[in-house]
C-alpha cells in the first residue's frame, strides 16, 4: 500500500483479502480502522467506497471512490476500482479509460489486464485487445489460455495469417496431453476453422485426418460435418461418400442434403421441369427416400423441386401421410409451396380428393375404406381450412372450420384456428372469444392461456389480458406485466405496446417499447462474461459464433418493430409536444387509460416497498454487486413522453438498424422523417435515395419525395455546404420541372387500383392545401370495387378522417362495415361493447380459479 506504515500497510493487504473473499463488513471496519489514522489515503477510500457500494449504500461508495481517485492519481488501485465502478454502471468506455490509467502506473497487473482485454472486445476495438493479448502473453507464457486468447484476438482483427502462426506455435509447445482432453479437441476444431477461412484447405483436411485417427478430436459430428466440406471444396471424389454418411447419421438435417446435393452440381429449388438436374436431384430424393422411408426431409425437398404430373404424384403421397398420422403442422410446411399458382392449384384439388375420401359420415359409402381412421377427415377439413384463410378466402375457410367443429368440438386447435381466420378477417374481438374458448378447454395450458391473452391485446383488452396472464406469472410480483418483463417476455411487451398505441395510450406504449429496447441492451451487456469464460472453457467455435450473433442481435424482428414505433411517437411528439403534456394523442386519458395508470403507479409503489423491506431484512454482509437497481420512477411513462430530446432518441433506436435491416424501407423511411427534422438534409436525402431502391413506387416514399421538395425550399441558408448534394439527390426523387400538384396526380393515375397509394396521394393533397372536399372525395375512391383494401389500411384512413375533423367519417366508417362484412373493427361503439361482454363471457372449466380472472 502506498505511503502507510507497516502495520497499516499490513491491515490494507488484509482489506484487499477481504474484499475477494467477500467478507465486507469485516473489510469496511478494516477501511475504517486505517482511515482513522490516515484519512487522506487514497487506496483505502476508494476500497471503502467499493465495499459499501457492494453492500448497496451505491451513492455514498461512489461519491467515496471519486474522493479517493482525486486524493491519489497516481494509484493504479484508484484508477482499477474506479473501473470497476464504471463497469458495473455498464458505462464500458469510461471503464475502459479508467483501466488504461490504471496501466500506466503498473503495466504488468495481470488483472488489469485481463479486465481491459474483456473490456476491448465488449468494445470491438481489435487492434487494442492484440495488443493487450500480446502483453498477457509475454507476463505469462506458460498459461495455454493466453495463446488462445491472442489468436482469437488476431482472428477478430482480421489477421487470420498471425492467428495461425499464433496456434501452431501453441501446438507445438503440448506435450503428453491426456485421451478425450476436450480443450485440446475444441483448440484442433479451432486451428481447422482457421486453416479453412484462409483457404488452405490441404492442410485443414490433413489436420483434421491426424487428429481424427489419433482421436485427439473427440466430437465426431464435427469431424463429418468438417470433412465432408473440405473434400466438396477440394474437388474430391470422396466427397460424396462423405455427404452421403452424413445424410445417414441424420436423415432430417436440410443441411446435409444441401451439401449433398451441390458437390453433384444439382440445386434444391424449383427449375424448369425439362432442365437435365432437376430429374436428376429427383431420382437422387426419391433414392434416399426408398433407402430411408421414416425421413420426411427428402420427400418435402423433392416437392420444391418437382412440377406438373410429378409434383401431383409426390404431393398426394406426401399430403395423405400427413393428414393420416393427423400432423397439425402440415399446412405450415407446405406453405412456401405457395409461391408457385400452379403448385397451390394442384394441392387444393388434392386436399379436396382427399376430404371426400377421407369423409366418413356414411360408413356404408363405397368411398369409405375399413382402415381409415376418423381423424383423417378432421384433418383434412383443418388443412383446408388453412388453406383458404392463407388465400384470403375467409368465409370459405370458417366454413371449413365450423364442419370440422361439428365433427369434434373438443380440439383446442380448431378454435385457435377459427380465432386466427377472424383476426384476419378484421373480427378482433371474435378472434379474441374464440382463443378464450380453445383455453377454456385446458385451463393448465400455459400455450393457450399465453395465446388466448395476446389476442385480448390485440383487441384492445389490456387489462383483462393481464388478468390471464397473471395465471401463470409469479403470485408475489407487483403486477403480471412486471414478472414478464423481468423475464424478458418480447412477445407480451410489443404486444402490449402496440395495444397502448392503437388505444391512443401513447405514454405506457412508448414505455414499453422502451422496454424491449432495455431487453436487448441486456442481451448486449450479458455477453460480457463470455469474453472470460469462453477462452478459459476454450469453447473458442461456439463464442466466435456468439460474437457474430451479438453484432447481428438488432436485426431481430421485434427490435425493428419496436425501434420503428417508438421513432414514430417520437416524431410526433416533436412536430406536436403538447401530446408530452396531454398523456397521449386524445389529450384526455380515457376511464381505462385512468385505471391503468393508476394500477402501473400502484405496482410501483409496492414493488419499491417490497425492496425496501428486502433490504432491511437481508445481512449488511450480503453481496449486492455493483449494478444499479433499476427503480421504476415513471410507471405511467409521462416523463419519457415529456422527454426534451424525442429526436435524439428516435436516432439513437435507428441507428443499428441502418446496417443490420438495410433492405427494409421502412427503416429509411423513419430514418429519412428523423433526420429532416434534426436539418440534416444530407442523410434525409440518402435515406430516401436508399427506399427509392428498394421500391421506387412505394406509396410512404411518395409523400416523402414531396415533403423533402417542400423542406428544401423553404430551408435557406441551413443547407450550408450539403446544398448541391441534397438538392441533387431531391432532383433525382423528384424532377424540377415536374410541379407537387401534377406528381401527385400522374402518382394516383398509376396506381389508381391500391388503396394504400390512394391514402398517400389524400396526405399529399393536405400537404399542398387542397380543399378537404377534393382530400375527402379521393379518400373515398380507395371503397371502389376495383381498389385493393384491407381492413389495415381502411382503419388508417379513417383514423386520418378523424383526425383532419372531416364531416364524412361517419359514412366511411358505415361503407366500410358494409365493404367487410367479416369484420368488426368499423362497428359502432355501442355494438363493439356487448361484443366485448361476448369475449368475457365465455363459460369457464371447473378447475379453473375463477376469481382470478376478470
Amino acid at each position: 500500500a502506498r505511503a502507510l506504515p507497516s502495520k497499516e500497510s499490513t491491515l490494507f493487504k488484509e482489506l484487499l483479502t477481504l474484499y475477494e473473499t467477500r467478507q465486507l463488513k469485516k473489510g469496511l471496519k478494516t477501511a475504517e480502522q486505517i482511515l482513522k489514522k490516515f484519512p487522506k489515503h487514497g487506496e483505502t477510500t476508494c476500497m471503502k467506497g467499493l465495499l459499501l457500494t457492494h453492500m448497496g449504500r451505491r451513492e455514498e461508495g461512489i461519491d467515496l471512490v471519486r474522493k479517493g481517485v482525486q486524493l491519489d492519481l497516481s494509484s493504479h488501485i484508484c484508477w482499477h476500482v474506479y473501473g470497476l465502478i464504471h463497469k458495473g454502471e455498464k458505462n464500458y468506455k469510461e471503464a475502459l479509460k479508467c483501466y488504461t490509467q490504471a496501466l500506466r502506473y503498473d503495466k504488468d497487473n495481470l488483472n488489469i489486464l485481463r479486465d481491459a482485454a474483456t473490456l476491448q472486445t465488449q468494445l470491438r476495438l481489435y487492434d487494442a485487445l492484440v495488443e493487450t493479448r500480446h502483453t498477457l502473453l509475454k507476463i505469462r507464457p506458460t498459461m495455454r489460455q493466453h495463446w488462445i486468447a491472442l489468436a482469437v484476438a488476431y482472428h477478430l482483427n482480421g489477421n487470420l495469417v498471425e492467428a495461425k502462426k499464433v496456434l501452431e506455435l501453441y501446438e507445438a509447445t503440448l506435450k503428453n496431453v491426456p485421451d478425450y482432453d476436450v480443450e485440446h479437441s475444441e483448440t484442433l476444431l479451432y486451428h481447422i476453422r482457421v486453416l479453412e477461412e484462409l483457404g488452405e484447405f490441404t492442410e485443414a483436411l490433413a489436420l483434421l485426418d491426424v487428429n481424427a485417427k489419433s482421436r485427439a478430436i473427440v466430437d465426431k459430428t464435427s469431424i463429418m460435418e468438417i470433412r465432408a466440406r473440405l473434400l466438396s471444396k477440394l474437388g474430391s471424389d470422396e466427397a460424396e461418400h462423405a455427404w452421403r454418411v452424413l445424410v445417414e447419421h441424420n436423415p432430417e438435417c436440410y443441411q446435409y442434403y444441401e451439401g449433398y446435393m451441390s458437390n453433384l452440381g444439382l440445386t434444391m429449388v424449383k427449375q424448369d421441369a425439362l432442365h437435365p438436374s432437376a430429374s436428376q436431384a429427383l431420382s437422387v430424393l426419391q433414392e434416399f427416400s426408398t433407402q430411408m422411408p421414416r425421413a420426411t426431409t427428402p420427400r418435402r425437398v423433392a416437392l420444391s423441386i418437382a412440377s406438373g404430373g410429378q409434383f401431383r404424384d409426390l404431393v398426394t403421397s406426401y399430403l395423405h401421410s400427413g393428414l393420416k398420422k393427423g400432423i397439425p403442422s402440415l399446412f405450415s410446411d407446405v406453405k412456401g409451396l405457395y409461391n408457385d399458382e400452379a403448385k397451390q392449384q394442384i394441392i387444393e384439388e388434392v386436399a379436396l380428393a382427399a376430404r371426400d375420401k377421407f369423409n366418413l359420415a356414411d360408413p356404408s359409402s363405397s368411398t369409405a375404406s375399413t382402415d381409415m381412421e376418423p381423424t383423417s377427415y378432421l384433418w383434412t377439413l383443418y388443412f383446408l381450412a388453412q388453406h383458404h384463410s392463407h388465400l384470403r378466402r375467409h368465409a370459405q375457410a370458417l366454413e371449413m372450420v365450423d364442419l370440422a367443429l361439428q365433427h369434434t368440438p373438443t380440439l383446442p386447435e380448431l378454435y385457435m384456428f377459427k380465432g386466427r381466420v377472424l383476426k384476419r378477417a378484421g373480427d378482433l374481438l371474435g378472434g379474441a372469444r374464440c382463443i378464450e374458448e380453445a383455453r377454456v378447454l385446458d385451463g393448465q395450458d400455459r400455450f393457450l392461456n399465453t395465446k388466448s391473452a395476446k389476442y385480448r391485446l390485440r383487441a384492445g383488452m389490456v387489462d383483462e389480458a393481464s388478468a390471464l396472464l397473471g395465471l401463470f406469472t409469479k403470485k408475489d410480483a407487483p403486477s403480471p406485466g412486471a414478472d414478464l418483463e423481468d423475464m424478458q417476455s418480447l412477445f407480451y411487451l410489443i404486444e402490449e405496446a402496440d395495444s397502448h398505441n392503437r388505444n391512443g395510450n401513447l405514454a405506457l406504449a412508448l414505455k414499453k417499447y422502451m422496454a424491449v429496447n432495455r431487453v436487448f441492451e441486456d442481451f448486449e451487456d450479458d455477453q460480457y462474461d463470455f469474453h472470460g469464460y469462453s477462452l478459459r472453457k476454450f469453447t473458442v467455435n461456439t463464442y466466435l459464433n456468439l460474437l457474430t450473433w451479438e453484432d447481428r442481435l438488432r436485426s431481430h424482428p421485434t427490435y425493428i418493430r419496436a425501434a420503428l414505433a417508438a421513432s414514430q411517437i417520437f416524431v410526433a411528439l416533436h412536430d406536436n409536444p403538447s401530446i408530452g403534456t396531454a398523456g397521449n394523442a386524445t389529450g384526455q386519458l380515457t376511464d381505462a387509460q385512468k385505471k391503468a395508470k393508476s394500477k402501473a403507479k400502484k405496482a410501483a409503489q409496492k414493488s419499491q416497498e417490497d425492496a425496501k423491506k428486502a433490504a432491511a431484512q437481508t445481512n449488511n454482509n450480503d453481496d449486492k454487486g455493483l449494478e444499479p437497481v433499476r427503480k421504476d420512477e415513471d410507471p405511467d411513462g409521462t416523463k419519457l413522453l415529456q422527454c426534451k430530446d424525442p429526436l435524439e432518441r428516435a436516432a439513437n433506436l435507428l441507428k443499428p438498424l441502418a446496417t443490420l435491416a438495410d433492405t427494409n424501407i421502412d427503416v429509411w423511411i423513419a430514418t429519412y422523417d428523423v433526420a429532416v427534422r434534426r436539418k440534416k438534409y444530407l442523410q434525409a436525402s440518402k435515406a430516401l435515395m436508399r427506399a427509392a431502391a428498394l421500391d421506387t413506387q412505394h406509396p410512404e416514399l411518395h409523400i416523402r419525395r414531396v415533403d423533402l421538395r417542400q423542406r428544401i425550399s423553404g430551408a435557406g441558408d441551413s443547407l450550408q455546404a450539403a446544398a448541391p448534394l441534397v438538392t441533387e439527390s431531391a432532383s433525382k426523387l423528384l424532377p424540377d420541372e415536374l410541379s407537387l400538384e401534377t406528381f401527385n396526380s400522374q402518382y394516383l393515375q398509376q396506381h389508381s387500383a391500391s388503396g394504400l397509394a390512394i391514402f398517400a396521394v389524400a396526405k399529399v393533397m393536405v400537404k399542398l392545401e387542397t380543399p378537404r372536399e377534393q382530400v375527402d372525395e379521393t379518400l373515398f375512391t380507395a371503397l371502389e370495387a376495383s381498389v385493393e383494401l384491407d381492413v389495415k389500411t381502411a382503419l388508417a384512413i379513417l383514423s386520418f378522417l378523424r383526425s383532419t375533423q372531416s364531416p364524412r367519417e361517419e359514412e366511411f366508417r358505415t361503407q366500410c362495415d358494409q365493404r367487410f362484412e367479416l369484420s368488426t373493427v368499423f362497428k359502432a361503439p355501442t355494438d363493439l361493447a356487448e361484443l366485448r361482454q361476448l369475449v368475457l363471457s365465455v363459460p369457464r372449466e371447473t378447475n379453473e380459479k375463477v376469481e382470478d380472472i376478470p
